[in-house]
């Protein structure tokens, strides 16, 4: 990512602590936050096939409703105390969207 796009992102990201429990998203919600996961350990899970992955920090999340405008295709809950940033739709159309363009 660019140097000027980092910095744009940074200045629009909007940081959040997350207590052990917490559900960020909601496999099946209609949301369009996209998430970077700061600190902490956070589970993935689906309905259909249950756990699914661990994301520690340094990995992003919620991507896929935004990108492809869906529901949510799984659901992220925080399985200790942890930090993440998150920005809303506009931002990520406007800084993300074309890095995710270039991966497919």
């Amino acid at each position: 990512m660019p140097g000027e796009t980092l910095a744009r992102l940074g200045q629009r990201l909007e940081r959040e602590e997350i207590a052990p429990g917490t559900v960020l998203v909601r496999e099946g919600e209609a949301d369009d936050r996209f998430y970077v996961l700061l600190s902490g350990v956070l589970a993935v899970s689906q309905r259909d096939v249950g756990a699914r992955s661990v994301l520690r920090p340094g990995d992003y999340f919620g991507e896929v409703a935004p990108a492809m405008d869906i529901p949510r295709t799984a659901t992220v809950s925080a399985m200790t105390p942890a930090v993440v940033a998150s920005c809303d739709r506009a931002t990520f159309d406007e800084l993300l969207r074309p890095l995710f363009a270039d991966d497919a």
